[in-house]
C-alpha cells in the first residue's frame, strides 16, 4: 500500500525538532510491507496543511500524520482532515473520562481548551491514549484513509503499539517476515559485490543492505500468504548469505556489537576490563548499557596521561621514551597490565589521537587497540585519517569491541 507521512508543526521547520516521527514510523511501516513514499513536513498553517494532504493523497492511499493535535488553537489537523474528507465532527465523551482523569490523577485543574481534544471526525476509529491528553484516530473516504497521531514521540509511539499497528494490519495483502543481520570489518561495497550471487536480480526475499558508522547491516525480508511461508524463505535466505558472508556476521537477530559481546562473555563464564586513554571510558560505558553487565566487568581503568599509565598499569616508561605514548608497545603493556591488576580473564586497550590535534609525525584518528587472553597478547591498529574527535572516539570504541568478540566468539 503506497503512504505518505506528514508531520505538521512550525518547530519543525525552525529546526527547533527534529522530526524523529518520521523515522520511526517509516521503519514500522516498510517492515511491514507498506511503501512509503513521500516525507512531508508543513507548519502549523491551515491551508498549507490541506494543500499538503491533497497532493499526498494524489500518489498514495494512506497518509499518517503526525502532531497538531494539542489543545490551542493553531492545532488544526484533525479539523483540516475531517474537512477534506467531509465529515464533521463529534464529542467524545471517552476521551473527556480520559482527560478528567488525566488531570485528577496530578492534581491539576483541566483547562477549558483541553475540550477541544475531545471532538473527532465522525465515522472514526478513535485511539485513546493512556501516554498523554491527545487521541489519535483513523478516518477513511473513497478509498483514502488518514491516520492522525500526536506529535510527541513518547506518545506517538505508544499509539503505534497500542492500536494502530493492529488496525494497519487490515491493509496488508501479505505477511510480512523479516530479520536484521549485522556485519564488521566489511564496506558496503564490499559486502554488496560478495552477495551478488543472491542479490542480483533478486524477487523475494529481497536483500538490502544499510551502513551504518563503522559497521553495515543487512534486512533479509519476504512477503508470503502464510507466516510460516515467509520464515522459510527468509530462513533459506540467510543459509545463503551466510555461505558467502558468514566471516563477517556477528548478529542475526539486530543485536548490537555490545549486546553480543556481554552475551558471549556471559555464557562462557569470562571476566573482562579495559584500560583507554583516547576514549576516556567509553568501552566500560557501553558494556554497562547492557543488562547483565556485573557478571562479566567489575573494574577499568581511564588512564589518560603517561603518569597514570606508568602507575596504575604498570606499563613500563621506556617503552613510552623508546616507541612513544601512541603505539603498539604501549597499547600491548596497557592491556597486560590492566588483565593482572583486575584479574580478569581479558583486557583490551586503546591509546590514540582522538582528535583534532596530533603529535608531529602523527594524525588525528590513530590508535592501537591492545589485548590480553591468557597469555597472549596482540594489538590492532586503526587510523580513520579524520579530524572529528566524537566520530573518532565512536569509532575506536566498536573496534575495541570488535576486537574482543573476535577474542571469544
Amino acid at each position: 500500500m503506497k503512504t505518505s507521512i506528514l508531520a505538521v508543526g512550525t518547530e519543525l521547520l525552525f529546526g527547533q525538532t527534529v522530526n524523529t516521527n518520521a523515522t520511526f514510523l517509516s521503519d514500522k511501516l516498510n517492515h511491514m510491507g507498506f511503501d512509503v513514499m513521500y516525507h512531508f513536513v508543513v507548519g502549523d498553517n491551515p491551508a498549507r496543511l490541506k494543500e499538503k494532504l491533497a497532493e499526498a493523497f494524489s500518489d498514495t492511499d494512506l497518509v499518517i500524520l503526525t502532531g497538531g493535535l494539542g489543545p490551542t488553537q493553531d492545532d488544526l489537523t484533525k479539523e483540516m482532515v475531517a474537512e477534506y474528507m467531509g465529515r464533521d465532527m463529534y464529542l467524545d465523551k471517552e476521551v473527556i473520562r480520559q482527560l478528567e482523569g488525566f488531570f485528577e490523577k496530578r492534581g491539576r485543574k483541566m483547562s477549558e481548551n483541553n475540550i477541544k481534544q475531545a471532538y473527532l471526525p465522525e465515522g472514526c476509529t478513535p485511539f485513546y491514549n493512556a501516554s498523554g491528553t491527545a487521541p489519535g484516530f483513523a478516518l477513511s473516504a473513497d478509498g483514502k484513509t488518514a491516520i492522525c497521531l500526536p506529535g510527541p514521540p513518547r506518545e506517538m509511539k505508544w499509539l503505534w503499539d497500542n492500536g494502530v499497528r493492529e488496525y494497519l494490519e487490515q491493509f496488508m495483502e501479505k505477511k510480512m517476515f523479516y530479520r536484521v543481520i549485522r556485519t564488521i570489518g566489511i564496506g558496503e561495497s564490499d559486502l554488496e559485490t560478495l552477495l551478488m550471487p543472491v542479490i542480483d536480480g533478486q524477487t523475494d526475499p529481497t536483500v538490502a543492505t544499510y551502513a551504518k558508522e563503522g559497521e553495515c547491516t543487512l534486512r533479509v525480508a519476504s512477503q508470503k500468504d502464510t507466516i510460516e511461508e515467509a520464515e522459510s524463505a527468509v530462513s533459506k535466505m540467510i543459509s545463503r548469505i551466510d555461505s558467502l558472508a558468514g566471516e563477517y556476521i556477528y548478529s542475526y537477530d539486530d543485536e548490537e556489537l555490545k549486546e553480543v559481546v556481554v552475551r558471549i562473555l556471559k555464557e562462557k563464564g569470562l571476566k573482562i576490563t579495559s584500560a583507554e586513554s583516547c576514549t576516556g571510558g567509553l568501552f566500560p560505558a557501553s558494556i554497562t548499557d547492557v543488562a547483565g553487565a556485573s557478571e562479566v566487568m567489575s573494574s577499568a581503568y581511564i588512564t589518560y596521561s603517561n603518569e597514570s599509565k606508568i602507575k596504575e598499569l604498570g606499563v613500563p616508561a621506556v617503552l613510552i621514551d623508546r616507541y612513544g605514548v601512541v603505539s603498539p608497545q604501549v597499547a600491548e603493556a596497557m592491556a597486560a597490565g590492566a588483565k593482572a591488576r583486575a584479574g580478569a580473564d581479558i583486557a583490551v586497550s586503546v591509546t590514540g589521537y582522538a582528535g583534532p590535534e596530533a603529535d608531529p609525525g602523527h594524525e588525528a584518528g590513530e590508535a592501537y587497540i591492545g589485548y590480553a587472553i591468557g597469555d597472549v597478547t596482540g594489538y590492532d591498529a586503526v587510523n580513520t585519517s579524520r579530524n572529528d574527535r566524537k566520530w573518532n572516539r565512536n569509532y575506536i570504541l566498536l573496534r575495541m569491541l570488535k576486537a574482543v568478540y573476535q577474542l571469544i566468539r
